[in-house]
């Protein structure tokens, strides 16, 4: 990166001076606008009231553990007149919370979740209860079926970038009172049709959604990150991202799965990462998600499975994955009912090579690897099963 411009932005010192989103958007968009280059974030506490939007080729670096990233209190709103597919604007009937630049979400009874939800910032205040809105809203959100428009947003977010990364930042949540945002929509830190986007040695915690999400992108790099107490599910690779490489992470404490390996996630390497104590399964692969790797990973303690390839059928089945030398523990609790491995659908030609499956303690016993009827070509290659009562069963 010799050469290129590089800019500070800190609360009392540095090039560019603020507490805020503002005083760090300023800066990476004043890099952008150079070509690219680096901003380095002070220590500090930042309040964000929308998302930090990275931009092509800009190199943002915080302080490791030090500079915080902190979502405001969220804030919702009914509409008061329908949202219509396209339209710019939002009309409240109550805008007290919302301000000029806040990141929202609008959604209602039958768009609440997935794609369904549209995203952006307010751009003006055209009326006492009426916004402008950065982008046209995906889908008609009406008042008859609950539409609202939430304060939230992701903390750190990619649209349609290339060649960027952010390294060193912590991102605090605020779980507690920050409004819910779904992970296809959103997370802690978030990509959207992005490209050669590296995320390095950050914290995401207590975020009321995903902790990462990254969708519809490719040769994204998740490397020596934490994803801690999320509301949702704590890693989350999917909609086409393809050749991700997921390394080096821990994820703990989340609502869901610690890694959802979501639709159509392929030739992906997902190595050295700790999934442990969250609320469903350690990981769960599922969709088109074929020929990826998972190598040396630690997924234990989870609620449910410690791996779950889903029930697809045959043309949407996770075939040709690749699990070797992960250690896949104590899964499930402590019932005679639980299964460290399972395996559903048609899925093809699945290998589990050399990974250490079971319970470090006698008691409780369960499945190693239970593996359905239309599951094809498995192969299990010197594994070693501990504590299990049976290795597979149809």
């Amino acid at each position: 990166m010799s050469g290129q411009a590089r800019l500070s932005v800190g609360i009392d010192t540095g090039d560019i001076r603020g507490s805020d989103h503002r005083a760090i958007q300023a800066a990476v968009d004043y890099v952008a606008n150079l070509g690219g280059g680096v901003v380095e974030v002070g220590p500090g506490r930042y309040t964000m009231r929308n998302a930090l939007f990275l931009r092509d080729n800009v190199h943002v670096k915080g302080a490791p553990g030090k500079t915080v990233l902190a979502a405001c209190d969220g804030a919702e709103s009914a509409l008061r007149l329908d949202g219509d597919c396209n339209e710019r604007q939002v009309t409240l009937t109550d805008p007290s919370g919302f301000r000029v630049g806040d990141g929202i979400s609008v959604q209602d009874q039958r768009m609440a979740s997935g794609f369904g939800v549209t995203t952006a910032t307010l751009t003006a205040q055209l009326g006492p209860d009426a916004f402008g809105i950065s982008r046209p809203l995906y889908y008609d959100y009406m008042v008859s079926k609950g539409a609202t428009a939430r304060l939230v947003f992701p903390v750190v977010a990619g649209y349609r970038v290339k060649g960027a990364s952010v390294e060193g930042v912590t991102v605090e949540g605020n779980r507690k009172r920050a409004q819910p945002l779904n992970g296809c929509r959103g997370g802690g830190i978030y990509l959207f049709e992005c490209g050669a986007i590296e995320i390095r040695n950050c914290m995401v915690r207590d975020y009321n959604g995903d902790g990462i999400s990254f969708q519809v992108s490719e040769t994204v790099t998740v490397e020596d990150c934490v994803c801690e107490g999320n509301a949702g599910i704590g890693l989350h690779p999917g909609s086409g991202s393809t050749a991700p490489t997921v390394r080096g992470n821990r994820i703990t404490g989340s609502g869901g799965d610690g890694i959802y390996v979501c639709w159509r996630v392929k030739h992906g390497v997902f190595e050295n990462n700790r999934s442990e104590h969250n609320g469903k399964d350690g990981i769960s692969v599922g969709h088109k998600d074929t020929d990826n790797v998972f190598r040396k990973n630690r997924f234990a303690r989870n609620a449910r499975h410690g791996v779950c390839i889903r029930d697809e059928s045959e043309p949407m089945g996770a075939h040709r994955n690749v699990f070797e030398g992960n250690e896949i523990l104590d899964n499930g609790g402590d019932g005679p009912d639980t299964i460290q491995v399972r395996i559903m659908g048609h899925t093809h030609d699945m290998v589990l090579r050399n990974n250490v499956i079971g319970r470090t303690k006698a008691a409780g016993g369960g499945v190693g690897v239970q593996a359905g009827p239309d599951v094809k070509g498995l192969r299990l290659e010197g594994n070693t099963f501990k504590n299990v009562r049976v290795e597979s069963q149809p």
